[in-house]
C-alpha cells in the first residue's frame, strides 16, 4: 500500500507506542451492521483506493485550502492560538490527512486499524493535540465540528471517484462504501469524546 505519510510526519499506524482502543471488536462488528457497512463495501473501497492513490494530494488541498480555510472557526485549529500560521504544521497534518483516505479505502478493519482509530481521536482532543508536532495550536477540536465536517468529507469525492473512467455504478458503490467509512469512523471517534465528557465539555 503507498503510504504518503512516515513516522517523521506523526504518522505511527501499528507502532506499540499506539493504546488499545476502548472500542471491542464485537462492538466494530456491531457499528458495520449498524451502518450497513459489508463485505462487498470493502471491495469498493478498495477499488476507490486506487482510484484515490494518485489524487489524494488534490483532495485534501481541496479540503484544507478551499473548504477549512473559508471557515474560520475551523481554520484555527491548524493554526497558533494567536492565529499565526504554523505551515510544519500544517504540513505534517495534510501528509497524514491524505494516509488517512488511504487507509479507510485499502486497511483491514483489524484491530490495528482499530487502535489507529482511537490514535485519531485522541489527537483531536486536549488529551493529545498539538503533542505529535509539538505547536501550540487550540486545545482541542469540538466534535460537533468533526461530525458536521463529515458533509464535505463525504460530498466532495465523488468526482475523484469518477476521474478514471468507471461506470457510474461503480462510482456510486464506490461512494456509497466511502460515507459508510466515514461515518462509522465518526462513530469510533466519539467513543473517545465521550469518556472525556466526564472530565472536559469538548462537544
Amino acid at each position: 500500500m503507498t503510504e504518503t505519510a512516515s513516522v517523521e510526519d506523526g504518522y505511527t499506524y501499528g507502532d506499540p507506542s499506539i493504546s488499545t482502543s476502548p472500542v471491542t471488536l464485537e462492538e466494530l462488528r456491531e457499528l458495520k451492521a449498524s451502518v450497513g457497512f459489508t463485505d462487498e463495501d470493502r471491495q469498493w473501497l478498495r477499488q476507490a483506493g486506487g482510484v484515490l492513490d494518485d489524487q489524494v494530494r488534490g483532495i485534501v488541498t481541496r479540503w484544507r485550502s478551499e473548504i477549512i480555510a473559508s471557515i474560520p472557526h475551523l481554520a484555527r485549529h491548524s493554526r497558533s492560538q494567536d492565529g499565526t500560521k504554523l505551515p510544519g504544521y500544517l504540513a505534517k497534518s495534510n501528509l497524514r490527512f491524505e494516509q488517512w483516505i488511504l487507509d479507510s479505502c485499502l486497511r483491514e478493519y483489524d484491530q490495528q486499524w482499530l487502535n489507529y482509530q482511537h490514535e485519531i481521536a485522541l489527537r483531536h482532543t486536549s488529551l493529545k493535540k498539538n503533542q505529535t508536532d509539538r505547536v501550540e495550536s487550540t486545545p482541542f477540536v469540538p466534535y460537533r465540528d468533526i461530525v458536521a465536517f463529515s458533509a464535505a468529507l463525504v460530498d466532495t469525492m465523488k468526482p475523484y471517484l469518477a476521474a478514471k473512467g468507471h461506470p457510474g455504478y461503480e462510482v456510486d458503490a464506490m461512494h456509497r462504501a466511502w460515507a459508510k467509512s466515514v461515518q462509522l469512523q465518526i462513530a469510533l471517534w466519539s467513543r473517545t469524546y465521550m469518556d472525556l465528557a466526564r472530565t472536559n465539555n469538548e462537544w
